[in-house]
């Protein structure tokens, strides 16, 4: 089983994570971290912090000579904007007070939930918590599940579908150039056209203070049959990959497949025919709008899902708001932050993926290093193979 913890503030010394259940054997290096967290920090309409952190990791533990021990991995991640910060975030005592409270909670964040939950009177005692920032661990994180998985030939793709209302039409574009153009845009848009069109939208929020959302599609390619269960509710594999994207900040909603529109559609508009292929023999799909799992399991075709991402709480042109000490009405408070992070978000979303998917592959063809689940994954090809 694959679990993981992440610690740390916006704005204090480190991000902190910690993954047990990679097995030994994967060689892993702080390059093959780095790369996705370059990923995370593009972005038109991304804001000035990205300016600032040039994020790179530190493997502190669970990895040996550029290969995983079998241990817990430990990753740390050093903000670079702590030496603003270091005496307004420290934890030493001495430092209390130094910086006036913030007492006026933004709509739509978790600073009025959060300092009535935890008793707080200052909504910085949770915003530096509740902040996106914490993603970059998640990403870091993703990045050691991807290269697990990925040894068995599986990889993971997002790219931007949506932005501010402006929809992207990629349906008859092949994976590879999919792939290939969402990397090389701003945007992570496989469409030009609608890419040029969301910049316009981001723009125009910018100039009148506000943030636009939108969707992002992941796709994870080459996954086998029988990951996740019917078993028990827990262990379905579209529950679980929902679970997981819905835990990613300012995510609203998520689908698999074709999701809502099957609400709309007479059955067989909906399910997926099966076929034989007597060459390869193996079951396969014509169409997909299952999206890859049946019955809380993988099916074997790609697995797809969106995720609505609503548009970033803090607005430069504050909405209403009442001061938490005076009660008195008041605007907002402003921390710097995006005008748009749906292309981010898109990478998020496949780390929080790639470590469900990981999970689900220990689980199915589990050992305690790479030759071994090798060799139980072989196995199982083999059986399929003999269906």
């Amino acid at each position: 089983m694959l679990r993981f913890l992440t610690a740390g503030e916006s704005h204090g010394q480190t991000l902190i994570g910690i993954i047990e259940g990679i097995p030994a054997g994967l060689e892993l290096s702080s390059d093959d971290i780095n790369h996705e967290l370059a990923r995370r920090q593009i972005g038109y309409g991304r804001g000035n912090r990205m300016k600032i952190e040039k994020d790179s990791v530190e493997i502190t533990c669970g990895v040996r000579w550029g290969k995983t021990l079998g241990s817990p991995i430990g990753l740390l991640i050093k903000n670079k904007d702590w030496v603003n910060w270091s005496e307004k975030m420290s934890p030493d005592p001495s430092h209390a007070d130094c910086i006036l409270p913030e007492t006026k909670p933004r709509p739509g964040h978790a600073d009025l939930t959060g300092i009535i939950k935890y008793s707080h009177n200052d909504t910085r005692s949770v915003l530096e918590r509740a902040s996106a920032r914490e993603t970059a661990m998640r990403v870091a994180l993703g990045a050691v599940a991807k290269k697990f998985i990925g040894v068995f030939g599986i990889q993971i793709l997002s790219h931007v579908i949506e932005i501010g209302g402006v929809k992207s039409r990629v349906r008859k574009i092949t994976l590879d150039n999919l792939i290939d153009l969402a990397e090389k845009s701003e945007l992570r848009c496989g469409d030009k056209k609608a890419e040029s069109m969301m910049k316009n939208k981001i723009d125009e929020a910018r100039k009148k203070g506000d943030s636009v959302g939108g969707i992002f599609e992941v796709i994870v390619i080459n996954v086998p049959v029988g990951l996740g269960s019917y078993s028990q509710w827990d262990k379905r594999m579209n529950a679980r990959l929902a679970y997981a994207v819905m835990s990613i900040q300012a995510i609203k909603g998520v689908e698999i497949g074709i999701g809502f529109e099957c609400a709309g559609k007479f059955g067989s508009e909906v399910h997926d025919g099966i076929y034989y292929n007597r060459k390869s023999r193996s079951f396969y799909r014509k169409t997909n709008r299952a999206g890859g799992i049946e019955g809380g399991i993988t099916n074997g075709e790609n697995i797809v899902i969106r995720a609505a991402m609503k548009p970033i709480a803090t607005l430069y042109s504050p909405l209403d708001s009442v001061d938490i000490v005076t009660k008195k009405p008041f605007k907002a408070s402003i921390e710097r932050s995006d005008i748009c992070a749906v292309p981010a978000a898109s990478v998020v979303g496949e780390a929080m993926i790639a470590i469900e998917i990981a999970n689900g592959f220990s689980e199915k063809f589990g050992g305690d290093s790479i030759d071994e689940i090798k060799r139980n994954y072989e196995g199982y090809i083999d059986y399929m193979k003999r269906i």
